[in-house]
């Protein structure tokens, strides 16, 4: 490996819009996230499907699904 390319891996604190924070290993001291594993729909379950066209809707009636 080539001498004095590399950017320093250092500790990193991570804080999130909704509160949260963790530390992670990164080459930047500190981060603002928007999105975190704690807030995101996917993570927490509360992931809504928003259709404003009923291409839901149609899809289902398409192949008899419930």
């Amino acid at each position: 490996m080539k001498k004095d390319i590399h950017p320093n891996y250092m500790d990193c604190k991570v804080s999130c819009a909704c509160g949260n924070s963790f530390e992670t290993r990164s080459n930047v001291p500190e981060m603002r996230i928007d999105i975190c594993n704690e807030c995101h729909p996917f993570f927490t379950g509360s992931q809504k499907i928003v259709d404003a066209t009923g291409r839901v809707e149609k899809f289902k009636a398409k192949y008899n699904l419930k």
